[in-house]
């Protein structure tokens, strides 16, 4: 490899994608000295406009403290670049001497460097690095970022379930995932007893039937005294529309500035606490979106998070050598490994929750997809069971 690395960061910012920009740098100093670093300010815009950070220039010690710190310190983009974009995203990397360039992220990264690779012809060495709190890429066991929002979605979780023990109700927490519901199962990842919430779990896998959801819910009552619910805003109907298409009227949704409907805003939990107020009457009950908050919380980055983000970056360094490709977190059977695949394994493609994490009857998780989360987050703290 010769001498201009360009790095840049996309979609979701997470509590460790950091430590892959780091991870790669200073892999880069070490198999490339003298080579020059540059990061793209806001992803790919940044390559766009021309504005880079230059990393070469930044101390050790500096880096790693960057490296610890939630959010993405380049600045990230929700571009979707087509074949145009991608057009001047490559002459901007030409301008910027670039021999390789390492784009952290998820999907629609994985997409962009697959439509760069196509166009560039082999001048410029592409490398997608993985991130999501979402956990949807294919090839992936897991993805960085992953675990430590999970943490933050268990500890919430069994923290809820403890305070409405001592006041019974009804609690529904909606957690981020458009299409995949790893994020949303890691509420039953620290429960304490087959009695502890969340005692429903929905998720984009499966039909949400509102009518079903009440049944739902007034069973646990009947069994638990109480009943926590953990829902992916992403789930839909049996017709494929979004629950909060089915449930607020269309004059009253909100939409992002591409027109797709908000999954994240206030519409949802308006709508499942009318559900709940007109289902169940009465009945203490409160809805919360979690919203951005599990995806950088600095009280809950993972160890074992940060430092496979870490890896993955220096990985990336080591792909680009070998002329490009993706980094994958796979599992072995007895520990994550990083492996490169290919671009069009992973660029564009959701990996969804298996079928067999869920039981199959009810709302629930399985042994098998209770056995996936205790590995990858174990539980953190050691909880007196409550007399209540």
């Amino acid at each position: 490899m010769a001498g201009t690395f360009v790095i840049a960061q996309g979609g979701g910012p997470t509590a460790v994608i950091n430590q892959t920009v780091v991870g790669a740098t200073l892999e880069i100093r070490k198999r490339h000295p003298g080579a020059k670093v540059l990061g793209s300010i806001h992803g790919v815009r940044g390559i766009r406009d021309g504005n880079y950070v230059d990393l070469s220039a930044i101390p050790e010690d500096r880096l790693r403290l960057i490296a610890g710190t939630p959010s993405a310190a380049l600045g990230s983009t929700r571009d979707k670049p087509d074949a145009a974009y991608c057009e001047v995203i490559l002459n901007g990397l030409k301008k910027a001497g670039a021999d390789a360039f390492i784009y952290i992220g998820g999907n629609d990264t994985s997409g962009t460097q697959q439509i760069l690779t196509d166009a560039a012809g082999g001048s410029i060495a592409f490398v997608h690095a993985p991130k999501t709190i979402d956990n949807d890429l294919e090839e992936n066991d897991h993805t960085p970022g992953f675990i430590s929002a999970a943490e933050f979605v268990a500890g919430a979780f069994l923290s809820v379930d403890l305070d409405f023990r001592a006041l019974p109700g009804i609690y529904v927490g909606i957690v981020m995932g458009r299409h995949a519901g790893f994020l949303t199962a890691a509420a039953a990842a620290w429960q304490l007893d087959p009695d502890s919430g969340p005692h429903l779990v929905y998720v984009p896998e499966r039909p949400f039937s509102a009518a079903g959801f009440i049944d739902d819910v007034r069973a646990s009552l009947d069994r638990h005294k109480r009943c926590i619910v953990a829902v992916s805003e992403g789930v839909s109907t049996a017709d494929g529309k979004a629950l909060v298409e089915s449930l607020v009227p269309p004059d009253k949704l909100e939409r992002d500035a591409h027109g797709n409907v908000k999954l994240s805003g206030s519409d949802l939990p308006a709508a499942l606490e009318r559900a709940l107020a007109d289902g169940l009457p009465g009945k203490r009950a409160r809805v919360d979106a979690l919203g951005y908050m599990p995806r950088g919380y600095i009280g809950a980055i993972s160890a074992v998070d940060a430092q496979e983000a870490f890896d993955a970056g220096a990985f990336a360094v080591a792909v680009a050598g070998e002329g490009g490709g993706s980094v994958a977190l796979q599992y072995d059977g007895t520990k994550t490994v990083l492996k490169k695949v290919p671009l069009k394994n992973v660029a564009g493609k959701t990996r969804h929750m298996p079928d067999d994490f869920m039981k199959p009857d009810v709302n629930q998780l399985s042994d098998a997809g209770m056995a996936y989360l205790k590995r990858l987050v174990p539980e953190k703290y050691k909880v007196g069971k409550p007399f209540v």
